[in-house]
């Protein structure tokens, strides 16, 4: 998603605006200053239906942090962004087999509940690194805001997993250290840098292996579905680099599209293609892995197709390879999945 586009259209819930709103103690006779320059009435904002684009979220922010003048308000909004503050993407969370599962959750679908925010990750030798880019022009108040919010949103979704606080993962703010009035030590249970380059926090990978005590294969699988459902009914820019390949990826046989070629399509070296999906928050094969996982959902949902056929049917030379993959993007096996649906 680029700058310009997570700004251009609406698909920010009210909720975390009244939860701002809820935070700061306000009746409905206050919430006309909190909706200060954002074109909402107090009707729209109470509206479930109501969506917000970037511009108007971050000026709820700014009129927040103005109303509040209260340092830690991000830490208090963070900390009440527990999983189920996020709706589905929050119950997928949840319902994950691992940490690892849960992150990559919020990767794919974190376009459902904000426009702005996407998340990038790698592993570092042993460690799981998660990054948090910001894709608004926003003030540097506003920037810490956001900074602190998604770090306890991460840090809440581990310690739900895990079943405690996860003191092993640092946390890396781009601000400067705001002094402990800002409150991280109360909130934030690892060690904490600031003046970073960028925003990120860093997981070791046997914390996110930790297997979730919640997990529940039927409703992730059921949840996981709901959100590629929202996902695919978002407003989509054509002239996005990633929607062009996701394009020419269903339109070919499943799995045959290569870099290159797509590249080649688009009359641009491969460096460039990969430069501009990187810019947008994707790459090449998280879209084409999208794309097979959406279409694995659906060929399971068909009990006359053996999982052997559904692997053909997407270019896969073997069943097991197939499994393997399968097992990446949802936490579950085929056989598993195919079973939470009835199959």
């Amino acid at each position: 998603m680029t700058h310009l586009d997570s700004f251009a259209f609406a698909s920010i819930p009210t909720s975390y605006t009244r939860l701002i709103a809820q935070e700061l103690g306000m009746q409905a006779s206050d919430l006309p200053k909190l909706l200060r320059e954002t074109h909402l009435t107090v009707e729209e904002l109470l509206d479930e239906g109501t969506r917000l684009n970037a511009h108007q979220q971050i000026r709820v922010i700014e009129n927040a942090l103005r109303l509040a003048e209260d340092d830690k308000l991000g830490v208090r909004i963070g900390r009440r962004l527990t999983p189920a503050a996020h709706g589905p993407l929050g119950y997928l969370a949840c319902s994950s087999p691992n940490l690892l599962s849960a992150i990559e959750a919020f990767q794919a679908f974190l376009p459902t509940r904000i426009s702005f925010v996407r998340l990038d990750r790698y592993i570092d030798h042993d460690h799981l690194i998660v990054r948090a880019i910001l894709d608004a022009k926003m003030n540097p108040e506003v920037s810490r805001f956001m900074a602190e919010i998604c770090a306890l949103t991460l840090l809440s979704c581990a310690e739900f997993i895990i079943g405690r606080p996860a003191h092993e993962v640092d946390t890396f703010f781009v601000h400067k250290d705001p002094g402990p009035a800002a409150g991280y030590a109360d909130h934030i249970p690892g060690r904490v840098f600031f003046s970073s380059g960028e925003l990120f926090v860093r997981v070791p990978m046997t914390l996110c292996e930790v297997a979730n005590a919640s997990a529940s294969n039927e409703s992730y699988a059921l949840v996981r579905e709901q959100c590629e459902i929202m996902l695919a009914n978002l407003p989509e820019k054509s002239n996005t680099c990633w929607r062009k390949i996701e394009i020419m990826m269903i339109s070919s046989p499943a799995g045959q599209l290569t870099e290159d070629s797509a590249a080649a399509a688009l009359f641009i070296s491969k460096r460039t293609l990969a430069r501009r999906l990187k810019r947008e928050g994707t790459g090449f094969r998280e879209i084409r892995d999208r794309i097979l996982a959406r279409q694995a959902g659906n060929y399971l949902k068909d009990r006359h197709l053996s999982i052997e056929s559904v692997a053909t049917l997407l270019g896969y030379h073997d069943g097991a390879s197939f499994r393997r993959a399968f097992k990446r993007w949802y936490g579950i096996t085929p056989d598993q999945y195919r079973r939470a649906k009835g199959g």
